[in-house]
């Protein structure tokens, strides 16, 4: 009975997810953003239609969902293509997500001195800010068909942004856990964070050219696809074992595939309808996940996180466009497409709980409620951003045929 109950549920995502797309449409709002909607209705937190135990149960389909989005968003690290973008897509990546860490920093550093919050918590805070949701960014861009300058620099930005982001938490959160327990700060405190980055990569790169070479002893578009699925699963599974980025190391499984094979078209056409399910019932559990109830709960400290990050990723991502010499439209609207922040902040505040638990209650309550409003918000920004960039054409609505009389 629990199976049928299961499989009962994942039906009622799925179709919840695809009448929202429907209704959304009318009023030109974005796919991701129809799904998180569905995900608010059935939300225990909400309507109570689906329970936290269940949403709890299909934790493993939604890690396995951001796996098949970091292996698309690998396709983004063509070399050929980054070759063209040269390194002002480093230099903005890099800009933006320090910058957005610093600013919020600073802000936290304000609430400290005002007596509002503590010293460790500032760094957390930071650190968290740096991140983005890669998944609604691509989901946006995909369904729009989106093409430009633009689109071309966002795509890599968000994918290599949360490495960057990963590598500034996880030494954050050192310092916080360090001026916690007051023990003496050494270099290791630093260092200690890259070896998850490195073996992320590592462990993907391998995976990876497992696939560039299985491809040429299978060559049927099916068999192809069930490699690069079963590659995945793989590094979802290692990812968990071995306590590394999932999301790294399936976006490296796919930057090396794209980089080793020349055919790769046909067999991504298949990809992308085949995970295009995986990628609605991820954004509806997301959407399902987040509790409304926690708004009231929020605070200064939650205002000024919000406001703080945004102005951030705004102001940063403009000025590393500035230092890149990118063109117009970068400079202007880039900052604005990354606000939407998901799987990997929530992943930040994971890990707050487990090492910080002192501050859990606080971290937990912030990010959650930012990230209700940024997942909402932020692909509907994202996509006015590209439509004022020239990156995305809506068709012009066909006017309606006059009626025929009788006569006629």
């Amino acid at each position: 009975m629990q199976t049928v109950t299961l499989l009962l549920s994942l039906a009622a995502l799925l179709a919840l997810g695809l009448i929202m797309t429907r209704i959304c449409n009318l009023v030109h709002l974005p796919n991701v953003t129809a799904y998180l909607l569905a995900g608010l209705i059935l939300s225990p937190y909400t309507f109570g239609i689906v329970n936290e135990e269940l949403i709890s149960s299909l934790s493993l389909l939604s890690e396995l969902s951001l796996g098949f989005i970091a292996f698309s968003i690998g396709f983004s690290f063509k070399i050929n293509h980054l070759k063209t973008l040269g390194k002002g897509v480093f230099i903005i990546t890099v800009v933006q997500a320090v910058f957005t860490a610093l600013l919020v920093d600073l802000a936290m550093l304000l609430l400290y001195f005002l007596g509002v919050v503590e010293l460790p918590v500032v760094f957390v805070f930071g650190a968290i800010a740096t991140a983005t949701a890669p998944a609604a960014t691509l989901l946006v861009i995909h369904q729009y068909k989106a093409q430009g300058p633009l689109t071309d620099t966002l795509v890599p930005v968000v994918a290599i942004d949360d490495a960057i982001g990963l590598m500034i938490f996880s030494i954050s959160i050192a310092v916080s856990q360090t001026l916690v327990s007051g023990t003496q700060f050494t270099a290791w405190v630093l260092l200690e964070p890259l070896k998850e980055i490195v073996l992320s990569l590592g462990v993907g790169a391998v995976l990876g050219f497992i696939v560039a070479g299985g491809v040429k002893i299978f060559h049927s578009r099916a068999n192809r696809l069930t490699l690069i699925i079963l590659c995945i699963f793989m590094g979802v599974a290692l990812s968990k074992l071995w306590n590394l980025s999932n999301l790294l190391l399936c976006m490296m499984i796919g930057a090396i595939y794209c980089n080793f094979d020349t055919h790769t078209e046909p067999v991504m056409d298949s990809y992308d309808r085949w995970s295009h399910p995986l990628y609605i019932l991820f954004f509806v559990i997301s959407g399902a996940q987040l509790n409304v109830r926690i708004l009231v709960s929020v605070g200064v400290v939650g205002i000024v996180y919000l406001v703080a990050r945004m102005v951030g990723k705004y102001t940063g991502a403009a000025l590393g466009a500035q230092l890149a010499k990118s063109e117009p439209n970068v400079k202007k609207y880039l900052g604005l497409t990354l606000l939407p922040q998901a799987g990997v902040a929530i992943g930040m505040v994971q890990e707050v709980i487990a090492d910080l638990p002192i501050y859990a209650e606080l971290v937990t309550t912030v990010i959650l409620s930012a990230t209700l409003i940024y997942e909402l918000v932020g692909p509907l920004v994202t996509k006015f951003s590209l439509m004022k960039a020239g990156e995305i054409v809506l068709p012009p609505k066909q006017p309606k045929k006059p009626k025929q009389t009788k006569a006629e």
